[in-house]
């Protein structure tokens, strides 16, 4: 391995506190899937280290509602579980593992326009990319990779990027944030129909939203890629790249219907370096989403990073 191209890795133990319950998919086991395969890997060795801070409120702001936070906050159980919706619950340390998990993208974003690495990864949870303006939904509270997307736009003067979701269900949320703004372009892809049962309606030269059928395999996911992300890509020349990384779109995930493998996302993981590399610097920020077999989770991401890093 070589550590030439440096990739931070960031996470916090706050994020295994958030738990909704018995049988949950979306449960602290996996980020404890994730530390384990990088561990055995020996890639753990080779990135920057870095614990999430708390998310500030102005970081929230520029993504969500002042009431919807607020009612986030008087929301916050001191016991038990509150249910947000049928699938998003709040036990006690629902909030700040929330704020660590947007705090990480932040903390990313700054690490890697400042140079302290060229690409990072966010292994938090509670995921986001579900969560709109002033809604929680779909296991995600606030909208990480929204946040920070946000924050390079406005703290750091970005003039455009771009968002890249490849996980199994449409990223609602972060269309819902960005749909009116033209410095972002959204590309994505995702089975349909399928939950949130969006993605259709919205898209656009800057929401590029590529729906799969059920079934689909590395082929069709690929020959979306090409031949929608990449031209929209070329076209916007994205100054910084994010990713919603979801992985359960994998074949051994049944979440969804959706067949990808491990030799997908390290080439869509290519494909999107390349495109920093030409636009943006080789700046990318990645941000934990999806994924719910454990073990294809942990091989999932571990080639994701690897891909990322250039090891």
């Amino acid at each position: 391995m070589r550590t030439s191209l440096s990739t931070a890795f960031i996470t916090h133990t706050d994020c295994l506190l958030h738990d909704m319950g018995a049988g949950h998919p979306e449960s602290p086991a996996r980020m404890r899937a994730i530390g384990d395969q990088l561990i055995a890997s020996g890639l753990i060795n080779f990135l920057v280290h870095a614990e999430a801070p708390l998310a500030k409120r102005e970081h929230l702001e520029r993504v969500h509602d002042a009431h919807y936070l607020d009612a986030i906050e008087r929301a916050a159980p001191d016991s038990g579980l509150i249910h947000l919706d049928p699938d998003t619950a709040m036990n006690p340390h629902t909030l700040n593992a929330a704020l660590r998990a947007a705090g990480a993208a932040v903390l990313a974003t700054d690490m890697v326009i400042g140079g302290e690495a060229e690409t990072a990864f966010c292994n938090i949870r509670p995921p986001g990319h579900h969560a709109e303006r002033g809604r929680a939904m779909g296991f995600c509270v606030f909208n990480n990779v929204a946040i920070a997307a946000a924050h390079a736009l406005e703290q750091h003067k970005l003039a455009r990027v771009a968002i890249v979701d490849f996980d199994v269900h449409h990223g609602n949320g972060t269309e819902n944030i960005f749909s009116a703004d033209e410095r972002v372009l959204m590309v994505s892809t995702f089975q349909h129909p399928f939950y949130p049962y969006s993605g259709i309606e919205g898209r656009s030269e800057r929401m590029v939203n590529i729906p799969l059928a059920a079934y689909s395999t590395g082929k069709e996911f690929r020959a979306a890629v090409e031949g929608h992300w990449l031209p929209a890509l070329a076209r916007f020349r994205p100054e910084m790249l994010f990713i919603s990384a979801g992985f359960d779109a994998h074949r051994d995930d049944d979440m969804a219907m959706l067949r990808l493998v491990e030799a997908d996302y390290a080439w869509v993981t290519r494909q999107i370096k390349t495109v920093a590399h030409q636009h943006g610097r080789g700046r990318i920020v990645s941000v934990l989403e999806g994924g719910y077999e454990l073990h294809a989770l942990g091989r999932s991401v571990a080639i994701h990073i690897k891909t990322l890093g250039g090891f």
